[in-house]
Protein backbone atom coordinates (compact mmCIF):
# COMPACT_ATOMS: atom_id res chain seq x y z
CA UNK A 1 0.00 0.00 0.00
CA UNK A 2 1.47 3.58 -0.91
CA UNK A 3 0.75 6.83 0.98
CA UNK A 4 1.21 10.40 -0.27
CA UNK A 5 4.08 11.55 2.64
CA UNK A 6 3.42 15.19 1.49
CA UNK A 7 -0.06 14.68 2.22
CA UNK A 8 0.71 12.64 5.16
CA UNK A 9 2.62 15.24 6.81
CA UNK A 10 0.21 18.31 5.96
CA UNK A 11 -2.75 16.29 7.13
CA UNK A 12 -1.71 14.61 10.04
CA UNK A 13 1.12 15.83 11.45
CA UNK A 14 0.25 18.86 13.26
CA UNK A 15 -3.83 19.80 14.25
CA UNK A 16 -5.03 21.94 15.99
CA UNK A 17 -4.10 25.38 17.22
CA UNK A 18 -1.89 24.35 20.50
CA UNK A 19 -0.30 21.86 18.13
CA UNK A 20 0.18 24.55 15.30
CA UNK A 21 1.62 27.19 17.76
CA UNK A 22 4.17 24.76 19.42
CA UNK A 23 5.27 24.13 16.24
CA UNK A 24 5.84 27.62 15.35
CA UNK A 25 7.17 28.56 18.44
CA UNK A 26 10.51 25.93 18.15
CA UNK A 27 10.80 27.31 14.56
CA UNK A 28 11.21 30.57 15.73
CA UNK A 29 13.15 30.08 18.77
CA UNK A 30 16.76 31.42 18.62
CA UNK A 31 19.30 29.63 17.03
CA UNK A 32 21.12 29.50 20.55
CA UNK A 33 18.73 28.07 22.25
CA UNK A 34 16.44 29.13 25.29
CA UNK A 35 18.70 28.20 28.25
CA UNK A 36 19.74 31.93 27.86
CA UNK A 37 18.08 33.56 31.11
CA UNK A 38 17.13 30.22 32.78
CA UNK A 39 14.50 29.54 30.41
CA UNK A 40 12.97 26.04 31.33
CA UNK A 41 12.04 23.66 27.64
CA UNK A 42 8.33 22.97 28.28
CA UNK A 43 7.47 19.25 27.35
CA UNK A 44 4.70 18.19 25.31
CA UNK A 45 2.96 16.84 28.61
CA UNK A 46 3.58 19.97 30.43
CA UNK A 47 1.74 22.00 27.49
CA UNK A 48 -1.28 19.80 27.50
CA UNK A 49 -1.73 19.63 30.96
CA UNK A 50 -1.44 23.69 31.01
CA UNK A 51 -4.41 23.65 28.86
CA UNK A 52 -6.33 21.37 31.18
CA UNK A 53 -6.02 18.26 29.32
CA UNK A 54 -8.83 19.69 27.21
CA UNK A 55 -7.55 18.16 23.99
CA UNK A 56 -8.52 14.80 25.52
CA UNK A 57 -11.56 15.68 27.19
CA UNK A 58 -14.55 13.43 25.97
CA UNK A 59 -12.21 10.58 24.55
CA UNK A 60 -11.55 7.26 25.59
CA UNK A 61 -8.08 7.58 26.74
CA UNK A 62 -5.40 4.68 27.02
CA UNK A 63 -1.95 5.93 27.65
CA UNK A 64 1.50 4.07 27.04
CA UNK A 65 3.86 5.39 29.55
CA UNK A 66 6.32 4.97 32.27
CA UNK A 67 7.59 6.82 35.31
CA UNK A 68 9.57 9.21 32.65
CA UNK A 69 5.93 10.54 32.15
CA UNK A 70 6.26 13.24 34.47
CA UNK A 71 5.06 17.16 34.66
CA UNK A 72 7.17 20.16 35.58
CA UNK A 73 5.92 19.58 39.23
CA UNK A 74 6.93 16.22 39.16
CA UNK A 75 3.43 14.61 39.01
CA UNK A 76 2.56 11.83 36.77
CA UNK A 77 0.38 12.43 33.97
CA UNK A 78 -1.81 9.50 34.56
CA UNK A 79 -2.45 11.07 38.28
CA UNK A 80 -2.57 14.63 36.63
CA UNK A 81 -4.99 13.19 34.06
CA UNK A 82 -7.59 11.23 36.47
CA UNK A 83 -7.02 14.49 39.12
CA UNK A 84 -8.69 16.81 36.25
CA UNK A 85 -11.57 14.15 35.47
CA UNK A 86 -10.16 12.73 32.62
CA UNK A 87 -9.32 9.42 33.34
CA UNK A 88 -7.74 6.55 31.13
CA UNK A 89 -9.65 3.75 30.41
CA UNK A 90 -6.24 1.74 30.55
CA UNK A 91 -2.85 1.89 31.01
CA UNK A 92 -0.10 0.09 28.89
CA UNK A 93 3.50 -0.45 30.59
CA UNK A 94 6.54 -1.26 28.51
CA UNK A 95 9.58 -2.38 29.31
CA UNK A 96 10.41 -2.36 33.44
CA UNK A 97 7.26 -1.63 33.96
CA UNK A 98 4.16 1.39 34.12
CA UNK A 99 6.15 2.41 37.20
CA UNK A 100 9.11 1.60 36.63
CA UNK A 101 10.13 -1.05 39.35
CA UNK A 102 11.42 -4.24 37.17
CA UNK A 103 15.21 -4.76 35.92
CA UNK A 104 16.41 -4.84 32.43
CA UNK A 105 13.94 -7.36 30.34
CA UNK A 106 11.43 -7.26 32.99
CA UNK A 107 7.83 -5.90 33.32
CA UNK A 108 5.53 -5.77 35.88
CA UNK A 109 2.58 -7.50 34.61
CA UNK A 110 -1.42 -6.65 34.59
CA UNK A 111 -3.06 -5.28 37.54
CA UNK A 112 -4.92 -2.35 39.25
CA UNK A 113 -2.89 0.67 39.45
CA UNK A 114 -3.66 1.61 43.87
CA UNK A 115 -3.40 4.80 43.24
CA UNK A 116 -5.57 5.88 40.09
CA UNK A 117 -7.48 2.28 40.05
CA UNK A 118 -7.01 2.31 36.60
CA UNK A 119 -5.97 -1.04 34.77
CA UNK A 120 -2.65 -1.76 33.64
CA UNK A 121 -1.62 -3.84 30.84
CA UNK A 122 1.68 -5.20 30.74
CA UNK A 123 2.82 -5.01 27.16
CA UNK A 124 6.71 -5.36 27.39
CA UNK A 125 7.52 -8.30 24.82
CA UNK A 126 3.51 -8.57 23.67
CA UNK A 127 3.44 -8.67 19.21
CA UNK A 128 0.88 -6.51 17.67
CA UNK A 129 -1.51 -8.99 17.36
CA UNK A 130 -1.90 -9.33 21.63
CA UNK A 131 -1.44 -5.41 21.79
CA UNK A 132 -4.27 -4.85 19.33
CA UNK A 133 -6.47 -7.62 21.10
CA UNK A 134 -5.57 -5.11 24.23
CA UNK A 135 -6.36 -1.55 23.22
CA UNK A 136 -9.99 -3.68 21.88
CA UNK A 137 -10.27 -4.91 25.82
CA UNK A 138 -9.83 -1.53 26.95
CA UNK A 139 -12.38 0.05 24.34
CA UNK A 140 -10.00 3.33 23.89
CA UNK A 141 -10.39 5.54 20.84
CA UNK A 142 -6.98 7.30 21.17
CA UNK A 143 -4.07 5.99 22.62
CA UNK A 144 -1.34 8.49 24.44
CA UNK A 145 2.26 7.91 23.95
CA UNK A 146 4.83 9.70 26.78
CA UNK A 147 7.89 7.91 27.74
CA UNK A 148 11.24 9.69 27.49
CA UNK A 149 13.87 7.98 25.04
CA UNK A 150 17.59 8.33 25.13
CA UNK A 151 17.82 8.27 21.07
CA UNK A 152 19.65 4.71 20.60
CA UNK A 153 17.92 2.24 18.18
CA UNK A 154 18.24 -0.43 20.93
CA UNK A 155 16.36 1.50 23.46
CA UNK A 156 12.76 -0.67 23.45
CA UNK A 157 10.50 1.81 24.23
CA UNK A 158 9.96 3.44 20.80
CA UNK A 159 9.50 -0.18 19.16
CA UNK A 160 6.73 -0.14 21.77
CA UNK A 161 5.79 2.96 20.49
CA UNK A 162 5.51 1.47 16.98
CA UNK A 163 3.56 -1.48 17.61
CA UNK A 164 1.17 0.32 20.05
CA UNK A 165 0.99 2.56 16.48
CA UNK A 166 0.54 -0.67 14.44
CA UNK A 167 -2.47 -1.47 17.13
CA UNK A 168 -4.05 1.68 16.56
CA UNK A 169 -4.28 1.45 12.85
CA UNK A 170 -6.28 -1.90 13.56
CA UNK A 171 -8.90 -0.78 16.01
CA UNK A 172 -9.05 2.42 14.38
CA UNK A 173 -7.71 4.74 17.48
CA UNK A 174 -6.09 7.96 16.97
CA UNK A 175 -2.51 8.15 18.20
CA UNK A 176 -1.17 11.32 19.92
CA UNK A 177 2.33 11.85 20.93
CA UNK A 178 3.46 14.33 24.18
CA UNK A 179 7.05 14.91 22.44
CA UNK A 180 9.88 15.20 24.69
CA UNK A 181 13.53 16.27 24.01
CA UNK A 182 15.63 13.71 22.79
CA UNK A 183 18.57 14.07 25.89
CA UNK A 184 21.85 13.46 23.53
CA UNK A 185 20.62 16.09 20.87
CA UNK A 186 19.49 15.47 17.02
CA UNK A 187 22.44 14.59 14.92
CA UNK A 188 22.27 11.11 13.88
CA UNK A 189 25.17 8.76 13.94
CA UNK A 190 25.82 4.97 13.54
CA UNK A 191 24.90 2.27 11.12
CA UNK A 192 21.62 1.46 9.59
CA UNK A 193 19.62 -1.29 10.84
CA UNK A 194 19.22 -4.60 7.76
CA UNK A 195 15.72 -5.68 8.53
CA UNK A 196 17.10 -9.64 8.34
CA UNK A 197 18.49 -8.74 11.53
CA UNK A 198 14.99 -6.82 13.41
CA UNK A 199 14.59 -7.71 16.88
CA UNK A 200 13.06 -6.49 19.87
CA UNK A 201 15.98 -3.86 19.66
CA UNK A 202 15.82 -3.25 16.26
CA UNK A 203 12.28 -3.56 14.54
CA UNK A 204 12.84 -1.59 11.52
CA UNK A 205 15.45 0.28 9.87
CA UNK A 206 17.11 3.09 11.14
CA UNK A 207 20.41 4.44 12.36
CA UNK A 208 21.98 3.22 15.61
CA UNK A 209 21.73 6.78 17.15
CA UNK A 210 18.93 8.59 14.85
CA UNK A 211 19.31 11.92 16.61
CA UNK A 212 14.78 12.18 16.31
CA UNK A 213 13.00 12.91 19.48
CA UNK A 214 9.59 10.47 19.40
CA UNK A 215 7.55 12.79 17.87
CA UNK A 216 9.73 13.02 15.15
CA UNK A 217 9.97 9.08 15.06
CA UNK A 218 6.26 8.53 15.16
CA UNK A 219 5.91 11.25 12.12
CA UNK A 220 8.47 9.31 9.81
CA UNK A 221 6.87 5.92 11.10
CA UNK A 222 3.65 6.32 10.53
CA UNK A 223 5.07 7.42 6.56
CA UNK A 224 7.85 5.46 6.00
CA UNK A 225 6.52 1.98 7.50
CA UNK A 226 2.97 1.83 8.62
CA UNK A 227 1.43 2.17 4.90
CA UNK A 228 3.32 -1.39 4.58
CA UNK A 229 2.62 -3.44 7.72
CA UNK A 230 -1.00 -2.26 8.61
CA UNK A 231 -1.81 1.17 6.38
CA UNK A 232 -2.39 4.47 7.94
CA UNK A 233 -3.90 5.53 11.64
CA UNK A 234 -7.25 7.53 11.80
CA UNK A 235 -4.94 10.09 13.09
CA UNK A 236 -1.67 11.10 14.00
CA UNK A 237 -0.59 14.34 16.26
CA UNK A 238 2.23 14.96 17.97
CA UNK A 239 2.27 17.91 20.78
CA UNK A 240 5.56 19.43 20.77
CA UNK A 241 8.25 20.37 22.83
CA UNK A 242 8.29 24.15 22.86
CA UNK A 243 11.85 25.72 23.09
CA UNK A 244 14.05 23.50 22.63
CA UNK A 245 16.63 23.23 19.71
CA UNK A 246 18.66 20.30 18.01
CA UNK A 247 21.86 21.37 19.21
CA UNK A 248 20.75 21.15 22.59
CA UNK A 249 21.31 18.09 25.17
CA UNK A 250 19.30 17.72 28.13
CA UNK A 251 21.41 19.59 30.87
CA UNK A 252 20.71 22.69 28.69
CA UNK A 253 17.20 21.83 29.02
CA UNK A 254 16.24 23.18 32.34
CA UNK A 255 14.48 19.67 32.59
CA UNK A 256 14.91 17.41 35.85
CA UNK A 257 16.12 13.97 34.55
CA UNK A 258 13.85 10.75 35.21
CA UNK A 259 15.52 7.71 34.85
CA UNK A 260 13.72 5.75 31.85
CA UNK A 261 15.47 2.53 33.14
CA UNK A 262 17.11 1.08 36.23
CA UNK A 263 20.30 1.31 34.37
CA UNK A 264 20.23 4.85 32.91
CA UNK A 265 20.47 6.93 36.00
CA UNK A 266 21.70 9.93 34.84
CA UNK A 267 22.11 12.14 31.78
CA UNK A 268 25.66 10.91 31.32
CA UNK A 269 24.97 7.50 30.62
CA UNK A 270 22.23 8.74 28.02
CA UNK A 271 25.01 10.19 26.34
CA UNK A 272 27.52 6.98 26.47
CA UNK A 273 24.62 4.79 26.22
CA UNK A 274 24.68 4.51 22.13
CA UNK A 275 28.42 3.18 22.07
CA UNK A 276 28.86 1.49 25.17
CA UNK A 277 25.84 -0.73 25.35
CA UNK A 278 27.59 -2.36 22.62
CA UNK A 279 29.32 -3.98 25.27
CA UNK A 280 26.16 -6.27 25.98
CA UNK A 281 26.96 -8.20 22.77
CA UNK A 282 29.91 -8.75 24.24
CA UNK A 283 31.46 -11.31 27.19
CA UNK A 284 32.89 -7.76 29.06
CA UNK A 285 30.49 -6.20 31.56
CA UNK A 286 28.51 -3.26 30.24
CA UNK A 287 28.73 -2.02 34.33
CA UNK A 288 25.22 -3.13 35.31
CA UNK A 289 25.48 -4.35 39.41
CA UNK A 290 27.62 -0.57 39.53
CA UNK A 291 26.56 2.89 40.58
CA UNK A 292 27.60 3.69 36.33
CA UNK A 293 26.05 1.33 34.24
CA UNK A 294 27.51 1.87 30.53
CA UNK A 295 30.48 4.35 31.91
CA UNK A 296 32.26 1.20 33.83
CA UNK A 297 33.52 -1.36 31.46
CA UNK A 298 35.47 -4.08 32.27
CA UNK A 299 35.93 -7.98 33.09
CA UNK A 300 38.07 -9.97 35.37
CA UNK A 301 41.70 -9.86 33.71
CA UNK A 302 42.02 -6.67 31.95
CA UNK A 303 44.38 -4.15 33.30
CA UNK A 304 45.62 -0.66 32.77
CA UNK A 305 46.56 -0.82 29.06
CA UNK A 306 43.38 -0.64 28.13
CA UNK A 307 42.69 2.63 29.95
CA UNK A 308 46.52 4.36 28.61
CA UNK A 309 45.88 3.09 25.31
CA UNK A 310 42.23 4.51 24.65
CA UNK A 311 43.05 7.47 26.43
CA UNK A 312 46.28 7.96 23.58
CA UNK A 313 43.40 7.92 20.91
CA UNK A 314 42.56 11.52 21.42
CA UNK A 315 38.98 10.98 21.01
CA UNK A 316 36.73 14.24 21.19
CA UNK A 317 34.84 15.08 24.01
CA UNK A 318 35.26 12.13 26.06
CA UNK A 319 38.55 11.02 29.19
CA UNK A 320 38.68 7.44 30.57
CA UNK A 321 39.92 6.74 34.13
CA UNK A 322 41.50 3.09 34.68
CA UNK A 323 39.18 1.42 37.33
CA UNK A 324 38.67 -1.60 39.35
CA UNK A 325 35.16 -2.91 40.46
CA UNK A 326 32.85 -6.10 41.38
CA UNK A 327 29.70 -5.41 40.08
CA UNK A 328 26.92 -6.50 42.37
CA UNK A 329 24.81 -8.24 39.70
CA UNK A 330 25.02 -9.31 35.97
CA UNK A 331 28.25 -10.13 34.30
CA UNK A 332 31.25 -11.39 36.79
CA UNK A 333 28.46 -10.49 40.11
CA UNK A 334 31.06 -10.64 42.71
CA UNK A 335 34.39 -10.89 41.03
CA UNK A 336 36.88 -8.20 40.49
CA UNK A 337 37.06 -6.66 37.02
CA UNK A 338 39.69 -4.32 35.40
CA UNK A 339 38.67 -1.83 33.30
CA UNK A 340 37.86 2.01 32.83
CA UNK A 341 35.22 4.65 33.46
CA UNK A 342 34.23 6.48 30.22
CA UNK A 343 33.04 10.74 31.42
CA UNK A 344 31.99 12.77 28.23
CA UNK A 345 33.75 16.38 28.95
CA UNK A 346 32.00 17.86 26.20
CA UNK A 347 28.61 16.08 25.02
CA UNK A 348 29.01 18.50 21.89
CA UNK A 349 31.98 16.73 20.10
CA UNK A 350 31.39 13.42 21.70
CA UNK A 351 30.74 10.57 19.47
CA UNK A 352 29.28 7.89 21.58
CA UNK A 353 29.42 5.31 18.81
CA UNK A 354 32.69 6.03 17.49
CA UNK A 355 33.95 6.14 21.25
CA UNK A 356 32.28 2.29 21.73
CA UNK A 357 33.67 0.83 18.35
CA UNK A 358 37.48 2.10 19.52
CA UNK A 359 36.90 0.76 22.45
CA UNK A 360 35.74 -2.65 21.52
CA UNK A 361 38.72 -2.54 18.78
CA UNK A 362 41.30 -1.87 21.62
CA UNK A 363 40.22 -4.37 23.79
CA UNK A 364 40.03 -7.56 21.30
CA UNK A 365 43.88 -6.63 20.72
CA UNK A 366 45.02 -5.92 23.95
CA UNK A 367 43.06 -9.35 25.36
CA UNK A 368 42.21 -11.45 22.84
CA UNK A 369 42.07 -14.14 25.03
CA UNK A 370 39.69 -12.21 27.38
CA UNK A 371 37.66 -10.27 24.99
CA UNK A 372 34.68 -12.18 23.06
CA UNK A 373 31.37 -11.90 21.50
CA UNK A 374 27.84 -13.40 23.64
CA UNK A 375 27.72 -16.97 22.01
CA UNK A 376 24.28 -15.62 20.05
CA UNK A 377 25.56 -12.80 18.26
CA UNK A 378 23.62 -10.12 20.22
CA UNK A 379 26.08 -7.61 18.93
CA UNK A 380 24.79 -8.19 15.52
CA UNK A 381 21.03 -7.44 16.64
CA UNK A 382 22.94 -4.59 18.43
CA UNK A 383 24.93 -3.10 15.50
CA UNK A 384 21.77 -3.95 12.87
CA UNK A 385 23.85 -6.59 10.88
CA UNK A 386 27.23 -9.22 11.14
CA UNK A 387 29.08 -6.25 9.50
CA UNK A 388 30.63 -4.75 12.89
CA UNK A 389 31.25 -8.39 14.30
CA UNK A 390 32.54 -9.78 11.40
CA UNK A 391 35.07 -6.26 10.68
CA UNK A 392 36.25 -6.29 14.11
CA UNK A 393 37.28 -10.08 13.92
CA UNK A 394 39.06 -9.36 10.59
CA UNK A 395 41.23 -6.25 12.57
CA UNK A 396 39.95 -3.49 10.79
CA UNK A 397 40.59 -0.18 12.54
CA UNK A 398 38.08 2.33 13.99
CA UNK A 399 38.37 4.47 11.11
CA UNK A 400 37.37 1.51 8.56
CA UNK A 401 34.58 0.33 10.45
CA UNK A 402 33.02 3.76 11.21
CA UNK A 403 33.64 4.81 7.29
CA UNK A 404 31.49 1.51 6.41
CA UNK A 405 28.43 3.24 6.91
CA UNK A 406 29.12 6.88 6.09
CA UNK A 407 26.57 6.34 2.80
CA UNK A 408 23.64 4.62 4.50
CA UNK A 409 23.76 7.17 7.78
CA UNK A 410 23.52 10.25 4.94
CA UNK A 411 21.17 8.52 3.25
CA UNK A 412 18.87 8.28 6.11
CA UNK A 413 19.69 11.49 7.45
CA UNK A 414 18.27 12.54 3.86
CA UNK A 415 14.93 10.47 4.23
CA UNK A 416 14.38 11.72 8.30
CA UNK A 417 14.21 15.47 6.69
CA UNK A 418 10.95 15.76 6.04
CA UNK A 419 9.88 14.77 9.58
CA UNK A 420 11.50 16.72 11.55
CA UNK A 421 10.26 19.23 13.87
CA UNK A 422 12.96 21.10 15.46
CA UNK A 423 15.55 23.48 14.14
Amino acid sequence: MTVNRRRFLSTTALTGSLLVTAATSAAAAPADGPARGGARVRTGADRLAADGWRRLAGRRVGVLSNPTGVLADQVHIVDSLVRAGVTPKAVFGPEHGFRGSAQAGGSEGDYTDPRTGVPVYDIYGVDTDKLTELLRKADVDMVVFDIADVGARFYTYIWSMYRAMVASARVGAEFLVLDRPNPIGGEAHGPMLDPEYSSGVGLKPIVQQHGMTVGELARFFAAEFLPDDVGQLTGLDVVTVQDWRRKQVFSETGLLWTPPSPNMPTPDTAHVYPGTCLFEGTVFSEGRGTTRPFEILGAPGVDWRWHEEVSSHDLPGVVFRECYYVPTFGKFTGETCGGLQVTVTDPHRFDPIRTGVDLIVTAKRLYPDIFGWREDNFIDNLTGSDRFRTMVDAGATTDDIVASWREELADFRRKRQPYLLYR
